[in-house]
């Protein structure tokens, strides 16, 4: 089950609030949450080192010593921007046979607690990055496969909740992690039928291929982000309109677009 909510669109940030530029250009910029707004890294490596930790503790606990080979932040990073799967980290970890289960098992269960939750940082430049869309008339959508009242609540106490139209997501704690790209286009199909919007008038940007793929199959301009979950060599092979580093530079990109547009 998905849902959805609108969010006021009257905010300081905004320079005015949206009636300054009423939809001026009369563009639908689609955006993901975790990877081009939050930063998911911390959380995530904390989540393999405590998954590694209590695998090894369990183990101990009956008289058998694993022999791990800890990857360190820059390591694990990495090999997530190259999707590889926990089984295979888990493996270049010293970890072989049942033990991979049991690790990959802990940090399906963890990853989501609050306790690791917290780790969760805005990436830079967003606040700047969304307040200058806003600006400009167009309207911003959050599309997530995060649950929905979780990536609202984070949203609000940034106090960037009312730059969006809407906010997309999904009613689970498991889809983020797991980057299901069908969720996501089935989430993108239905904001786009709620807020009637056409794909010529729309750009969806992303750090995974969940993203690009909803986009392409919707026949949407997507943008990809390589300041998430994914690497450029990576999302090269999907073929995205467009790469750039981050949500900051995505925007200054598509203003250009809009610059040349209008002249």
């Amino acid at each position: 089950m998905q849902g959805s909510t609108s969010a006021n669109s009257n905010d300081p940030l905004s320079r005015g609030g949206s009636d300054a530029f009423p939809f001026a250009s009369g563009m639908t910029v689609f955006c993901d949450f975790d990877g081009p707004i939050i930063d998911v890294s911390e959380r995530y490596y904390s989540t393999y080192q405590l998954g590694l930790a209590e695998t090894e503790a369990s183990y101990k606990d009956q008289g058998i010593c694993l022999h791990l080979q800890r990857l360190t932040q820059e390591q694990f990073w990495q090999m997530k921007q190259a999707r590889l799967p926990d089984i295979e980290i888990a493996m270049r970890s010293g970890l072989q046979g049942q033990e991979v289960d049991v690790f990959v098992q802990r940090v399906s269960q963890i990853v989501n607690q609050p306790n690791l939750l917290h780790k969760d940082r805005l990436q830079p430049g967003v606040q700047w990055a969304l307040a200058l869309l806003h600006s400009r008339g167009m309207r911003l959508v959050l599309v997530t496969l995060r649950r929905q009242t979780q990536a609202t609540q984070i949203l609000e106490n940034y106090g960037l909740a009312n730059l969006f139209t809407c906010i997309q997501g999904t009613e689970d704690d498991h889809s983020a992690y797991h980057n299901y790209s069908d969720v996501k286009k089935q989430l993108l199909a239905e904001v786009m039928a709620q807020q009637n919007v056409l794909p010529a008038s729309a750009w969806m940007i992303g750090d995974t291929e969940a993203d690009i793929l909803a986009g392409q199959a919707l026949e949407i301009p997507t943008i990809a982000l390589t300041c998430g979950l994914r690497s450029r060599f990576y999302l090269q092979q999907f073929q995205p309109t467009r790469i750039t580093s981050d949500l900051l530079s995505a925007v200054h990109y598509l203003l250009g677009c809009t610059q040349a547009i209008a002249v």
